[in-house]
């Protein structure tokens, strides 16, 4: 959708820092366990199942339970592919100020594997493996019942 504002990791942040923005991360609770933007919310995109990935059927009902349609919102993933998937996701459900974090966490690449632009996570941006309360998936999609 051409409705979409891309950003880099530094202009997520003062988004977020200055603007109000909340990031809301669309990886898996393992990966967002592992490592997330401070504050981060979780709210997967994609499930893990034994099988790989399946679509997470209660995406857009906890981000509208949890989230108004004019919230701002920095939508972020791993390298970039399923936050702009998400970002079009809530664009076309009503959502009208949504900013996809190119990159991701870990960083795009290309098809060899090397990084084309660093994420987060490199960009000495704050991050934590503790999820602030109330933003683990689990929580959210509770407030979303």
């Amino acid at each position: 959708m051409s409705d979409l504002r891309r950003v880099s990791p530094e202009e997520a942040q003062r988004l977020i820092a200055d603007d109000g923005y909340q990031y809301v991360d669309v990886r898996t609770e393992a990966e967002f366990a592992a490592g997330h933007p401070e504050g981060a919310e979780n709210i997967p995109l994609m499930l893990s199942s034994g099988g790989g990935m399946t679509p997470n059927p209660d995406f857009k009902r906890v981000v509208a339970a949890v989230h108004p349609t004019d919230a701002k919102l920095v939508v972020g993933c791993k390298a970039g592919g399923r936050s702009l998937k998400a970002a079009n996701e809530l664009i076309a459900a009503g959502y009208t100020n949504i900013v996809d974090q190119r990159a991701g966490y870990d960083g795009a690449r290309n098809s060899f594997g090397q990084v084309t632009e660093k994420g987060w996570r490199d960009m000495s941006l704050p991050t934590t493996t503790t999820a602030k309360a109330g933003n683990t998936y689990a929580e959210l999609k509770g407030r979303a019942s």
